[in-house]
């Protein structure tokens, strides 16, 4: 304490673990995640990487834990098979550039596809759904560690939200139930608590969004890729302000 007394206090911690996903037979990659709704995550994680289309072309998903950690494995049919053949050889041929795991610098610039044309959201609709958020945060109310992505509907209601230790998970983890039950992230928002780099706003697309709402301020990188793309992107989410980076909107 600040008067230098000690007391003994206990805490539960966010769940952090090995999570080896597989594809095909192949090892694809291993991500620090929190093991829960894995079967979700691996949807999304395809989806994001660009080698599934739709929730259809990833099948028999199989979750296993194992003394390590964890195991999901699962079946890609469609045109993700030959991009998973490439890349993975694209892993064993060539050495890391060290960002995420992205061998070849060359694969960062390689074009978004564009976002569906949409309307402006009403700042309203950002605020109700912050205020509803923590109600959708169980992990983060039991170990205030876990980050959180949900999708909002134009209205600012919350329709669906997944937690986890990491940023990206917890979007991948919220495309992935998305997909499997039919709700597209477009007409309404994603709202996530993480801080806005390049890969949110990439998966934010890939995964079919039109607009994305974040806590904190984007990177340089970020908003080119918004800009690019034609993702609406606002930014300092608070109760009561926020501020619009890119108006995709007004293509």
């Amino acid at each position: 304490m600040a008067d230098g007394t000690r007391r003994a206090a206990s805490r539960a911690w966010v769940p952090e673990v090995p999570v080896a996903l597989e594809f095909n037979g192949l090892s694809y990659a291993v991500m620090m995640a929190t093991p829960q709704d894995l079967e979700d995550f691996a949807i999304g994680f395809a989806l994001a990487e660009g080698l599934a289309r739709s929730a259809a072309d990833c099948t028999d998903i199989a979750v296993a834990q194992v003394d390590a950690g964890w195991i999901v494995r699962a079946t890609l049919r469609g045109l993700g098979i030959d991009k998973l053949t490439e890349r993975v050889r694209t892993r064993v041929a060539e050495s890391s550039c060290g960002l995420c795991g992205i061998e070849n610098l060359a694969a960062i610039n390689v074009a978004l596809p564009l976002v569906a044309a949409h309307d402006r959201i009403e700042p309203k609709a950002i605020f109700s759904a912050l205020s509803a958020l923590r109600d959708y945060q169980p992990l983060t109310r039991a170990t205030g560690g876990a980050h959180a992505a949900a999708w909002v509907d134009a209205a600012g209601r919350i329709g669906c939200a997944r937690e986890d230790v990491g940023r990206h998970n917890a979007l991948d983890k919220l495309v992935g139930a998305c997909a499997r039950s039919g709700q597209p992230l477009s007409p309404g928002f994603v709202l996530s608590t993480a801080r806005c780099s390049y890969e949110i706003v990439e998966k934010a697309v890939r995964g079919g969004a039109t607009t994305l709402v974040c806590v904190s301020l984007p990177t340089s990188m970020a908003v080119e890729r918004a800009r690019a793309a034609g993702l609406s992107l606002w930014a300092l989410a608070r109760d009561d302000s926020v501020l619009l980076v890119n108006d995709g909107s007004a293509r």
